[in-house]
């Protein structure tokens, strides 16, 4: 069982930033891929970003490259996402997941969801 609890979500102007980050607790292997998914008003639920828990390749959707950045720090069991120029569109309850396996695209794939925190974009 992993265990995931989400932080860093609030209201932030347009063009401003904010870090997310992702705790992560109990069976953390080197296995493990992690993602960050959102959720506008009235959306699905849509991947965002993603990375193996181990290093290497990051996977971002095509609206965020370039403004966003996906990280991990292992020794803390912590996931990030760094969200700069936002904009209203960005609106959205933002998740962290796991999956056992290579990072993807698709939220079915993912086994370990957290709670979400709310980030709000004004313009």
């Amino acid at each position: 069982q992993v265990q995931l609890v989400e932080s860093g979500g609030g209201l932030v102007q347009a063009g401003g930033s904010l870090r997310l980050a992702c705790a992560a607790s109990g069976r953390i292997f080197s296995s493990i891929a992690m993602g960050w998914f959102r959720q506008g008003p009235g959306k699905e639920r849509e991947f965002v970003a993603a990375i193996k828990w181990s290093g290497g390749s990051t996977y971002y959707t095509d609206s965020v490259k370039g403004r966003f950045t996906i990280s991990r720090e292992n020794a803390k069991n912590t996931l990030y996402l760094q969200m700069n120029m936002l904009k209203p569109e960005d609106t959205a309850v933002y998740y962290c997941a796991a999956r056992i396996g290579l990072p993807r695209h698709e939220a079915g794939l993912y086994d370990y969801w957290g709670q979400g925190t709310q980030v709000t974009v004004s313009s």
